[in-house]
């Protein structure tokens, strides 16, 4: 069996996808002292961008389930891939970069990161990092499932296609 063909992948997903849910509603009631950053935005657009990111990851979280029940077969396929591989890019733009500028964190070439200032401290070096890490996470995740949701979807009928209903 192939490496992107069994439904472990959505399962990862899945997962990374409900935390992401939650984390975002926890931000929501509990935004903590300055959530805004101290940017030019106030508080109604950090509420609109946390429910928007919120919808969008419940979303994905429904699709990819999608991807491992049997009830899910009956959908056309696009109705599924066109979402993934919409996820799939927007982590990917938001991953990679993200463990590029992780990369230059903990070599030192660049403390801060991309923009960051270089006198950071060790928790905002350490949770820059961490942050990084579960978006490149996410990414990985999603991208192997969109891809293996592809495979077994065009397999029709043939072997590890009932990987679909476990």
């Amino acid at each position: 069996m192939s490496v992107f063909r069994g439904p472990r992948w959505a399962y990862g997903a899945l997962a990374w996808l409900i935390f992401f849910v939650v984390s975002h509603v926890l931000l929501v009631f509990f935004p903590g002292d300055d959530p805004t950053g101290g940017g030019p935005w106030g508080m109604t657009a950090y509420t609109v961008l946390n429910v928007v990111l919120i919808s969008m990851s419940a979303v994905g979280a429904a699709v990819v389930r999608a991807t491992v029940r049997p009830w899910a077969r009956h959908l056309p396929q696009w109705l599924i891939l066109v979402p993934l591989w919409f996820g799939s890019v927007l982590l990917v733009l938001r991953g990679v970069p993200g463990m590029a500028e992780s990369l230059l964190m903990v070599t030192g070439i660049r403390r801060g990161g991309f923009v960051g200032a270089q006198d950071i401290s060790t928790g905002e070096f350490w949770a820059g990092i961490g942050i990084n890490t579960y978006f490149f996470t996410g990414a990985v995740l999603l991208v192997a499932a969109t891809i293996s949701y592809a495979r077994r979807s065009t397999d029709g009928g043939k072997k590890g296609s009932s990987d679909r209903s476990e």
